[in-house]
């Protein structure tokens, strides 16, 4: 009986360890604009411990990333990027982190496009 219990509550915690994805694929959405915003995005996320890769498109406002489930999670990340000025879906950057962001990467008052140039 005692070997029962014991195998019950090794598949159970077993269940549990592999429940977390050492990779797991996701994306999100993260405003900003430019090659500037960018970088900053991509800083900022990979910054985080447990993420192993993160690309932002610009046209699509999509970040897209690897992270190591049982380092990190999603709000991990969106917390490290509203921290350098770019907003999420669920978090908003703070009016004083955003006004310090480049004038060209103001996303919130402008609706135009720079498409990723600078002049």
């Amino acid at each position: 009986m005692k070997k029962i219990i014991v195998t019950l509550v090794m598949a159970v915690m077993t269940t549990a360890t592999f429940a977390q994805e050492k990779n797991k694929k996701m994306t999100m959405e993260v405003n900003g604009k430019c090659d500037m915003c960018k970088t900053r995005i991509e800083k900022a996320a990979l910054g985080v411990k447990g993420v192993k890769y993160a690309l932002w498109d610009i046209p699509s406002k999509e970040l897209s990333l690897i992270i190591d489930e049982r380092k990190t999670d999603p709000m991990k990340v969106k917390t490290a990027i509203v921290a350098v000025g770019h907003d999420t879906k669920e978090l908003k950057a703070t009016e004083e982190v955003y006004s310090g962001i480049h004038p060209c990467c103001k996303y919130r008052e402008d609706n135009t496009d720079d498409s990723g140039k600078h002049n």
